[in-house]
């Protein structure tokens, strides 16, 4: 298991410093946001080339981890790039000044590069593991992450045509999974990421396994997606309250009857 941690933590601080040297020539940071997704996934493929470990779990963590990263850096990709900055970057560029390339190495890239590591926990431990097979845990865990990958696909791609049609500009996006929760992507995300905490919870690592969901659905919870979004979509979206109030924050249900 040490190695996997190893091999983890340098796979990631290569690709974090890498791509904050990218941010300085470019002067855009929010190029980590495209990185975050795929970096967890060519950690998982590293892993699963340089660990010894069952090849069919390793395999399958690839496969879970490799599908959920690059779909979610292709659709930011194709979202952010020729936008500029990400208001928050642009902010905290102002601020700091001539001192922000050097500040965000530390507090934009190598935050998101501690989560990383963190949040791959179970990936560490599903590749490290060397008893053969996949067994009945294995296979829940790889039923909820089917589930959390199909609510944040649909959900982005719901969002992203409702924003295609002009006459939706200002307006609240509220049908489909939309209708059962007002962050869909960000509940799939959460739930698939529990799945691979399943999966890895099956080769021993017990709780220590589940630490990776734990904070992957705390932050999208309490510090940069839920709580974030919510601020700016109650001051930009006329009706917002009104969705709030009878619609689920996170877990999905039904909405509530005017």
């Amino acid at each position: 298991m040490g190695s996997a941690m190893i091999i983890s933590a340098v796979t990631i601080l290569i690709i974090m410093v890498t791509t904050w040297l990218i941010s300085l020539v470019i002067r855009n940071a929010s190029i980590v946001d495209i990185v975050w997704g795929l970096g967890f996934a060519v950690t998982s493929w590293v892993l699963a080339l340089t660990v010894d470990g069952d090849s069919t779990r390793q395999t399958l963590l690839a496969l879970m981890v490799g599908i959920w990263g690059v779909r979610l850096g292709t659709y930011l990709a194709k979202r952010n790039l020729g936008h500029g900055e990400d208001w928050r970057y642009k902010a905290m560029r102002k601020k700091k000044g001539a001192s922000f390339g050097i500040i965000s190495l530390v507090t934009v890239f190598g935050l998101q590069g501690a989560l990383m590591w963190i949040v791959s926990l179970p990936v560490m431990f599903g590749n490290a593991d060397s008893s053969p097979g996949i067994g009945p845990i294995a296979v829940i865990g790889i039923m909820v992450w089917l589930v959390g990958f199909a609510f944040e696909a649909i959900g982005d791609l719901q969002l992203a045509r409702f924003k295609r049609d002009s006459s939706n500009a200002g307006k609240v996006m509220q049908t489909g999974l939309w209708s059962l929760t007002r962050h869909p992507n960000y509940f799939g995300n959460a739930l698939l990421w529990w799945g691979i905490g399943i999966v890895g919870a099956e080769t021993g690592s017990g709780v220590i396994g589940f630490i990776g969901p734990v904070v992957m659905t705390f932050f999208l919870l309490k510090v940069s997606g839920v709580p974030m979004l919510e601020r700016s979509l109650n001051k930009r979206r006329e009706g917002y309250a009104e969705y709030a109030a009878r619609t689920s924050v996170f877990i999905p249900r039904l909405p509530k009857k005017a």
